[in-house]
């Protein structure tokens, strides 16, 4: 019910599902929010698409194409605004409350204002802007995961082609020898990039396809274009090394071909801008539940890509119980009128490396934006408006965050 405006960075809908080509939507969360409705609005015209099931849920593939339509076509009918290959370049305050944006668009700079803002940049841009505290990197030695471009494969021969979700996996070859085992001996002969030690594969919604997530550069501060640019030359010729790969040693890949990659780099992990509440290690850890839940069960494992070497770090796997994503981690430490959601929460590097999937994100934005909402309509600050207002609007709409 809120006058809303859509500023995306790119030229197209979806962020990471679309531009970014990440095709399997990881992670669960309790029923009833929007990942249900998305979900079903990129799954529905395919019954039979493949899934990963984990003791948690079950990871759906998506098609990027399918859903560059689909998200335009849901937005467009929401009735909001929508302003295309737009970023933000400054904010405006009053004080320590934001109250609008400055942004450069094709035809230059200008600034919208805005009761509330949300900032779902990732990067937490807009609250950097305004001054906001935020961490980065591992807490040892700063530290952030690696970049990667995901890049999808054809002409993969079904009868023989192995799908490999991780280095844990321990899926074998038709030789009876261990996927795994092969990458930790390939990345050694240096046929695979330095950090690469396992080129994960994972079934898409069409057959004799694969969806690459295995490039990895370290290092990289994506926040410094010239950085970007560096990372981008070096994981564009690893896609042609990992290629070769496939092709010379993994049984159904002989004949696959490069279909299509990445718009943009996946980036794993910049700010993490500090909150009122800060998620711990243990939260995830032991399933913390919140007074100020605001989304409830969310669970992944704790995914960290190596931040200095190759594959996943140390602790890759360990069981996380499902946990609350609290309220107070959306709320910028000093800052009023805004809220955080995505990756760029309040939580550990640690934490982090568990709710920065798409299933987590995407309830984490639909709560932040009936906060917004209900801020506006009332008139207040996201912080005065309290946690209590938000979950009674999140439930009235049928979701769960109490069981």
């Amino acid at each position: 019910g809120a006058s809303t405006l859509l500023v995306e960075r790119h030229g197209v809908l979806g962020g990471n599902l679309t531009v970014g080509h990440v095709c399997p939507l990881l992670g669960s969360v309790s029923q009833g929010t929007m990942f249900d409705e998305i979900s079903e609005l990129l799954t529905h015209d395919h019954p039979g698409r493949p899934v990963m099931v984990t003791r948690n849920g079950r990871e759906l593939s998506v098609d990027p194409e399918e859903a560059k339509i689909k998200l335009t076509r849901l937005v467009a009918s929401s009735g909001a605004g929508v302003m295309l290959c737009t970023v933000v370049s400054d904010v405006v305050m009053e004080g320590n409350r934001v109250t609008g944006l400055v942004l450069t668009g094709p035809g230059g700079m200008f600034a919208v204002r805005g009761r509330v803002i949300v900032d779902a940049t990732g990067d937490g841009q807009v609250a950097y802007l305004a001054g906001a505290e935020y961490y980065f990197g591992r807490e040892s030695d700063g530290r952030v995961q690696p970049v990667t471009i995901e890049f999808v494969v054809s002409n993969v021969d079904e009868s023989r082609a192995i799908t490999a979700w991780g280095g844990s996996d321990p899926v074998r070859l038709p030789s009876g020898r261990e996927y795994r085992e092969l990458c930790r001996e390939k990345q050694a002969a240096g046929e695979l990039p330095e950090n690469v030690s396992i080129v994960r594969l994972h079934s898409t919604c069409r057959p004799g396809e694969r969806a690459v997530n295995t490039t990895q550069l370290n290092g990289i501060n994506t926040l410094d274009p010239l950085e970007l640019g560096r990372a981008e030359a070096g994981l564009r010729e690893q896609v042609l090394q990992c290629l070769e790969f496939l092709r010379k040693y993994v049984p159904g890949y002989e004949r696959c071909e490069l279909k299509s990659s990445a718009y943009v780099l996946g980036v794993r992990e910049t700010r993490r801008i500090k909150g009122d509440y800060t998620i711990t290690d243990a939260d995830v850890e032991q399933g913390k539940r919140h007074p100020d839940v605001v989304v409830h069960n969310a669970w992944f494992l704790i995914d960290i890509h190596n931040p200095s070497g190759a594959g996943q770090a140390e602790g890759y796997s360990q069981p996380a119980k499902p946990y609350d994503i609290p309220y107070g981690v959306m709320l910028p430490e000093g800052i009023e009128g805004l809220l955080t959601a995505g990756r760029c929460i309040s939580g550990t590097h640690r934490a982090h490396a568990s709710y920065r999937v798409m299933a987590i994100c995407i309830a984490m934005g639909e709560a932040a934006g009936a906060a917004a909402a209900l801020s506006a309509r009332c008139n207040t600050t996201p912080r005065a408006l309290g946690a209590a207002a938000v979950q009674e609007l999140l439930v009235s709409r049928g979701i769960d965050l109490f069981s």
